[in-house]
């Protein structure tokens, strides 16, 4: 009877504490919501990096003035431990890009193009050939190689637009971006152009990394807007186009000494166990890289910041970091994993926020289903701040080393998505297409799970 009446005991005593528990956590949370969104800090930061500093592709000039930047701006909210780790990035510059059409009848037409990231120019002369169309990689290797060799050919493969979250349709286009050059060089091909990988109807087209295999020869690569590549579709398909002409300077330099940008607050009880979260400073070199990584970098901020004014002691380590180098080499994330296996460091979890600045409605998360049950068991804190959804999988590519390596847990920041690939590495990703509110709440959601788990761990 005794043993009855104590485990009662324990029981009222875990429901008791669990309901106090809860209700600071939410005066917590509210704490939190209220300040960032009052001071839209994080805002007045994103609009210092896209106005001041502008796009800052690794290895530029712009780049070392946004690590500069991200030191001192970290320092400022009174972090006493803020510092840099070196890391090699590579450094490709763009040059000077032009295209023109020319027609059976002898006009020309001229195309906006924009070099993929990483590739190799057609020098000074440029490149003139006929433009053969593909619509997907298996209409390719059905294909002879004297029916390629030679030519330009022009990926026509479609962002598709009925998928709701636009990241389901990312993924399969994303493929011809970083693989088509060398799918097409293997059969003899001369230079490639692809559909941006885009969701937008407008004439920018959009940027991003690409992949060469070296058993095949490195060939130019562009990518024309979904406007520009409806047209072109259509003129071959009536066969009107006579050749393709396109000049492009870009190379890649020698690697130039680059940092990842690193606060942490220790832990009150368990300085050991790390939450790393963060974002990457580098951007693309068109545009203002607003969305994509700048909401991130000033998200990552935020949380720093709040957690300094509010006053709060987390009981695990929380560390910021602003990586670099996440568009066309990932060095920043590989050498913070590696730093972290030599220093024999324990990440219980790794926060990215790389999705752009829109409102926030969730969470993605690789990891075991007890961990992700744990967190979904604080959903009813999240509701109103109409942060609902945990059930994805994802985490973002700077934390995918750590993954990797040790097994991590990783999570990344869900915004809205039907914007996002309308900006993504393209003349629109500038400071004017985010809205503040809806920066600031990703701020909080940040802010709110790095909280949540400094005080209960996964």
């Amino acid at each position: 009877m005794k043993a009855k009446f104590i485990l009662i005991g324990i029981l009222f005593f875990s429901i008791l504490t669990n309901a106090q528990n809860y209700k600071q956590d939410s005066v917590t949370l509210k704490q939190m919501s209220n300040r960032i969104l009052a001071d839209y800090d994080c805002y007045k930061d994103l609009n210092y990096l896209c106005k001041q500093i502008g796009n800052r592709i690794s290895g530029s000039e712009q780049a070392t003035k946004a690590v500069e930047w991200g030191k001192k701006t970290l320092e400022s909210t009174g972090c006493t431990n803020v510092f840099l780790q070196e890391v090699f990035v590579p450094h490709w510059i763009r040059g000077k890009e032009e295209a023109s059409i020319t027609t059976k009848n002898g006009n020309r037409i001229s195309l906006k193009i924009s070099s993929l990231g990483n590739a190799v120019g057609t020098g000074e002369n440029g490149l003139q050939a006929p433009v053969l169309k593909v619509n997907n990689m298996d209409e390719l290797k059905r294909m002879n190689a004297k029916d390629v060799k030679g030519k330009i050919v022009f990926f026509n493969f479609k962002f598709d637009q009925l998928n709701i979250n636009t990241f389901d349709s990312y993924g399969p286009c994303v493929y011809y971006r970083w693989a088509s050059p060398s799918e097409a060089s293997k059969l003899g091909a001369v230079g490639v152009i692809i559909r941006s990988v885009s969701s937008a109807f407008d004439d920018k087209p959009h940027t991003g990394s690409l992949h060469y295999d070296d058993k095949y020869p490195a060939i130019p690569a562009v990518a024309i807007s979904n406007l520009a590549a409806d047209d072109l579709e259509k003129m071959i398909e009536q066969k009107h186009i006579k050749n393709l002409f396109i000049k492009t300077t870009c190379k890649m330099l020698a690697d130039v000494k680059s940092h990842n940008v690193v606060a942490e607050i220790k832990g009150s009880e368990l300085p050991n166990e790390i939450i790393v979260f963060g974002g990457h400073l580098d951007s693309w070199d068109i545009g203002e890289g607003a969305h994509d990584d700048g909401a991130g970098v000033v998200q990552t901020i935020e949380v720093i910041r709040t957690f300094i004014k509010l006053g709060i002691r987390p009981k695990r380590t929380i560390r910021a970091v602003l990586f670099m180098n996440e568009e066309n080499g990932l060095r920043g994330g590989t050498k913070y994993a590696e730093l972290a296996e030599k220093n024999n460091e324990k990440h219980i979890v790794g926060i990215e926020s790389d999705a752009g600045g829109a409102t926030p409605f969730g969470f993605s998360m690789t990891m075991p289903m007890e961990q992700r049950n744990k967190i979904k068991s604080w959903s009813n804190l999240f509701l109103p701040y109409n942060i609902h959804d945990f059930d994805r999988e994802g985490g973002g590519a700077d934390i995918s080393p750590l993954k990797k390596k040790f097994g991590t847990p990783v999570m990344e920041l869900m915004p809205d998505s039907q914007r996002y690939f309308d900006m993504h590495h393209s003349d629109n990703d500038v400071f004017e297409n985010v809205h503040r509110r809806e920066l600031c709440l990703g701020a909080f959601g940040m802010s709110a799970m790095v909280y949540m788990i400094s005080q209960y761990g996964l």
